[in-house]
């Protein structure tokens, strides 16, 4: 009677009523299918046939039925699966490293120390530490495998502790989930800002709805308010900047990194739990833009008839900047566009809404393309390819994820005569001659000739039938 007493409890502390009743009829049927399994191997020394057996479990609220038939056995029961994976489920392991990105899930009790950069977390099951390991390295910021944004980020060790009562002692307690991330790396560009940080936390966070705490390590407060309005719908809690913090905070769960997609802007449906669509979606939503549809230039009666499409010239300040911007927006003018001439600054609010007004965005290669997340669906961009190559740079980066963002994509690629290279080189010298040969050289220098050293005097004539394009586009 003490032994069934003591089974019981040690049976209620690990499963709950329903798993125990599942478990109760799993090592029924075991016992059931180990005794048949010595009746057929039995069955050769017997000298007698078997009989046929009949066997039918039924339970009460349950679906569970056996039915054996001869010698063969039927089994139609979809808890006896979820019985067996009770049994046998293997557990996660804590920390997951991949080609583009670090990040340890750990779904028990957590304490984060932020002065030691120190994760703890207790487990007295063993074998949830893939091949015993028990402490990790991580730097929370999804571009592991750029060494120059790495160096930029802090580095965190992620503690397994057998012993729960070696665990620091808590000082601040949570009641919700915390994700510690870096906003280091390339901090700034708005490129990556988005493809490295903005995307990875939507993909990671989004599932908590809100309810789950931040915690930034490497810190830059003018970062935390350009993208405020995106963090404040992803965490309904205050960021904590965690780098500085003596208190030992504890959770029931934390992740330390970030989930990324592989490419770049991009988000993978299969992989992830969303797409770009929702990740669009939830912009216009946290910044309240009211198109989710370009216009569609149908032409018809009244007012919409006269309606114009929007052309978006996205400027740049320092390099591969537009010479002539006046004449470009004359001809547009011209094609029948209203036209809006701007570079994107930190008030992300204003440029979110003025880009989700227009109809067709154009610019140079460069991280103020990023922008076209806020665009409305069916709207067209328009990249231009800087003089010298940069056609794999300009296609990953800008062109496939605008597929997935459901924007009509056209390129246009630069000649040498609306280059200003011509005015900084030689006509026979090797960078106007041969930029693979550059190439070659390594992205460093090719990036400082073609990026960093490069304005755009757009031929007129030549790229008039590129904005017709796009108005054909719209009218699809």
């Amino acid at each position: 009677m003490a032994a069934k007493m003591l089974y019981d409890s040690i049976l209620a502390r690990s499963f709950s009523k329903h798993e125990q009743k599942k478990l109760g009829y799993g090592a029924l049927c075991s016992c059931l299918l180990t005794a048949f399994s010595f009746c057929i191997l039995l069955k050769p020394h017997l000298g007698v046939p078997l009989q046929v057996l009949n066997l039918r479990i039924l339970t009460k609220g349950s679906s569970i039925k056996m039915v054996m038939i001869n010698n063969g056995m039927e089994i139609n029961t979809q808890e006896l699966h979820e019985v067996a994976d009770i049994v046998t489920k293997k557990a996660k392991p804590i920390c997951s490293l991949m080609d583009r990105t670090d990040f340890c899930d750990i779904d028990k009790n957590v304490r984060i120390h932020g002065e030691s950069s120190s994760v703890f977390f207790a487990s007295t099951d063993m074998n949830v530490i893939s091949e015993g390991k028990t402490t990790w390295k991580i730097k929370p910021y999804a571009r592991k495998d750029d060494e120059i944004a790495m160096s930029k980020t802090r580095e965190w060790s992620i503690k397994a502790v057998k012993n729960p009562q070696k665990l620091p002692q808590c000082t601040k307690n949570h009641s919700v989930p915390a994700i510690l991330f870096s906003n280091g790396g390339y901090a700034g560009n708005h490129f990556h800002d988005f493809t490295d940080v903005i995307i990875p936390l939507f993909i990671t966070a989004r599932k908590f709805n809100g309810e789950v705490q931040f915690l930034i390590t490497d810190k830059e407060s003018w970062w935390v308010f350009k993208y405020k309005a995106i963090l404040s719908k992803l965490s309904s809690y205050d960021i904590i900047s965690i780098d500085k913090e003596t208190q030992i905070h504890c959770f029931p769960q934390a992740i330390v990194g970030l989930k990324r997609d592989p490419n770049e802007l991009r988000i993978n449906p299969k992989k992830h739990s969303y797409s770009m669509k929702d990740f669009k979606e939830f912009l216009r939503s946290s910044y309240s833009l009211k198109r989710a549809i370009a216009i569609e230039n149908k032409g018809g009666r009244g007012r919409q008839k006269k309606q114009k499409p929007q052309l978006l010239i996205v400027t740049r300040s320092k390099s591969r900047c537009f010479t002539n911007t006046v004449e470009i927006s004359k001809m547009a003018k011209k094609l029948g566009f209203k036209v809006l001439v701007v570079e994107p600054d930190i008030n992300l609010k204003k440029v979110a809404e003025i880009v989700n007004s227009c109809d067709v965005m154009m610019g140079v290669h460069g991280a103020g393309l990023t922008n076209i997340v806020f665009l409305p669906e069916k709207a067209v961009f328009i990249q231009i390819v800087p003089f010298g190559g940069g056609d794999w740079v300009s296609s990953n980066f800008f062109g496939e994820p605008s597929k997935d963002m459901n924007l009509k994509y056209l390129e246009y690629k630069m000649s040498l005569e609306e280059s200003t290279l011509i005015q900084q080189y030689p006509k026979e010298d090797v960078v106007l001659r041969d930029p693979k040969t550059i190439e070659k050289q390594g992205w460093s220098t090719f990036k400082s000739i073609y990026f960093d050293n490069q304005n755009v005097n757009l031929d007129i004539n030549r790229f008039r039938p590129t904005l017709l394009k796009a108005l054909e586009l719209l009218h699809q």
